[in-house]
């Protein structure tokens, strides 16, 4: 296996269409592009399929965002892959919504979902793909953790960002780190 591409984000019907699952939105679209079934194994959603002509391992946590790095580091313990080979695609409050980023190791910026994954792999050296959702307008009185809990507004076209960050994970694969950082800065 060549990577472990895992989407963060919390199960449940409730969240299904909220910013902070829009890593479980990019996993389900790369496994219908590569016509895969995602079933439970490792506490998670997990099917091994091919990207980019590559073998690959897509996984959805089952166990809610702030835990969700004990079935990745399970999935990829199984595959022996160190923590370079796994691709974290996941909301970033600090990115423009829409905007799609690759990059490789960074801080977790208050992601319980990136310190999840961070303890677990023992390293915060996996490939992240940042989803940017946006933050609260001026003015809003919600908090972050209700705006990224919250559904897409209607003026907000998440379905684009979802197929960038599809893209984005294709180019991962195939080209590597460089040509995916360089093409989605």
């Amino acid at each position: 296996m060549r990577a472990l591409i895992v989407g963060l984000g919390n199960p449940g019907s409730q969240y299904a269409r909220t910013r902070h699952n829009v890593g479980f939105m990019v996993i389900d679209l790369l496994a219908q592009r590569a016509g895969a079934t995602l079933r439970g194994k490792y506490n998670a959603l997990f099917c091994e399929t091919r990207l980019a002509g590559e073998p690959v391992g897509l996984l959805e946590p089952q166990t809610f965002m702030n835990l969700s790095g004990a079935s990745a580091a399970s999935a990829a313990r199984f595959f022996k892959l160190p923590a370079e080979a796994v691709i974290v695609v996941y909301d970033d409050i600090d990115v423009a919504f829409g905007r799609v980023r690759a990059r490789l190791d960074g801080g977790l910026k208050g992601h319980n979902g990136l310190r999840s994954m961070t303890d677990a792999l023992g390293s915060s050296g996996f490939v992240r793909v940042r989803c940017g959702v946006g933050r609260p307008g001026r003015g809003d009185p919600q908090s972050v953790a209700d705006y990224v809990l919250a559904p897409f507004g209607p003026d907000e076209d998440a379905l684009v960002m979802v197929e960038r960050a599809a893209d984005c994970v294709e180019l991962l694969v195939r080209d590597g780190v460089e040509e995916a950082q360089h093409a989605y800065p």
